[in-house]
């Protein structure tokens, strides 16, 4: 199953479902596709959607799917990061109304190239592909996610344990 998220800005993000509906038409996507799909004014034919999920469906379904395809905030992508898993992240662009600027676009960027744990597509055209090899695209990505605030008390926890083992 593939699940689908354009999160709860404001704004549709038509030009992501209507990609998606269109690969399922087309079949190159062959497996069930879930789609919340937000503000959206585009009703996809070929999913299964609806406007909104309760938290615990999100995660239910994030938990559930083989890819996640999210907008770029980072509120839909980190659910899918949290447990391991690689989403497919395609910002919302100012110049298609999609969002007030493009710090979506930054941002995804920005965490893929410090964290390297979501795959950032811009052209929805692209996304096809990266469904048809996403498991060769994820086989060369590290999937673990590191909280800071754990990295931060390990490293602090270290500092002491050696302060100690001075005073002995």
């Amino acid at each position: 199953m593939i699940f689908v998220t354009v999160g709860t800005h404001e704004q549709p993000f038509n030009r992501l479902l209507e990609q998606i509906d269109k690969l399922v038409e087309n079949g190159v996507i062959t497996e069930e596709v879930i789609v919340q799909s937000g503000f959206c004014t585009y009703k996809p034919e070929h999913c299964i959607y609806q406007k909104l999920f309760t938290y615990t469906e999100m995660e239910k379904y994030v938990l559930d799917a083989r890819i996640i395809i999210t907008h770029g905030g980072p509120s839909s992508f980190l659910m899918p990061v949290k447990i391991g898993k690689i989403p497919v992240v395609i910002p919302r662009k100012f110049k298609f109304g999609e969002h007030i600027n493009d710090h979506q676009v930054n941002f995804s960027h920005a965490v893929a190239s410090r964290m390297g744990n979501i795959i950032v597509v811009e052209n929805v055209e692209k996304i096809g592909e990266v469904i048809k090899n996403y498991s060769d695209i994820v086989s060369h990505m590290r999937a673990k996610f590191e909280n800071n605030n754990d990295i931060f008390c390990k490293q602090f926890e270290q500092i002491v344990e050696n302060l100690f083992e001075g005073i002995k």
